[in-house]
């Protein structure tokens, strides 16, 4: 199976994408191996600081030595430049917070999954021309599960996962996935500030394990 279909599979699978970063490689390695060791086999590291090529790299090492079975996504890219950089640092995929046609012809080049931010139905229409197939609708708590409602319909080639204000709640999860998303994307509402600083990794560990029993467990019923 091609890494672009295993990564759409496991997102599938799992409709939970994590996502984070952290200036320190070291955290960042340790918050990975919470999520891993939680049962977590697709993720997304941000980058979003000066750091962030040199924690990919780190945690790519990791990753390859010691959690097998693990996707290793990049997200916030948002150009060329940068999609070459962390293809050739090995991201596993490549998830931009707006809809980038530069960004498209890499994934498809290197026959990696694409998932582009969206906010309209012209920048959605956009992003399913330029060959995208699951869209991140962004920022979600300001679109919410209504506006996904609307337009699916619209769109009935493409999958949808919000990302933003998602809570690892049953009612808030159960508004997503009734309006019909096929997965979710949560970055500190899961891993929170709290926890990275007093380095409760066990508790990232045990949180995350619920969330991706509950999401399971809230998309089944529907």
């Amino acid at each position: 199976m091609r890494k672009k279909e295993e990564a759409y599979r496991l997102l599938l699978e799992q409709k939970l994408l994590p996502l984070y970063y952290h200036e320190s490689a070291d955290v960042s390695v340790n918050i990975l191996r919470a999520l891993y060791d939680a049962g977590v086999r697709i993720v997304e590291y941000t980058n979003r600081g000066e750091n962030a090529l040199e924690n990919f790299r780190a945690l790519r090492k990791a990753v390859d030595k010691t959690m097998p079975g693990l996707l290793l996504g990049i997200g916030t890219i948002k150009n060329r430049k940068s999609a070459k950089k962390y293809v050739q640092a090995g991201a596993d995929f490549i998830v931009c917070p707006s809809m980038n046609e530069d960004v498209a012809e890499i994934a498809e080049d290197e026959e990696l999954l694409w998932i582009p931010g969206c906010m309209t139905p012209t920048e959605i229409a956009a992003a399913e021309n330029a060959g995208a197939t699951l869209v991140k609708i962004f920022p979600g708590n300001i679109l919410g599960p209504g506006y996904v409602s609307a337009i699916r319909e619209l769109f009935p080639n493409l999958r949808f996962m919000p990302t933003g204000g998602v809570e690892a709640e049953a009612s808030n999860l159960k508004a997503w996935f009734g309006a019909g998303v096929v997965g979710v994307g949560m970055g500190s509402k899961l891993i929170t500030k709290d926890a990275i600083a007093k380095g409760d990794y066990d508790g990232i560990r045990n949180d995350t394990a619920r969330a991706l029993q509950l999401v399971k467990e809230t998309a089944a019923a529907l």
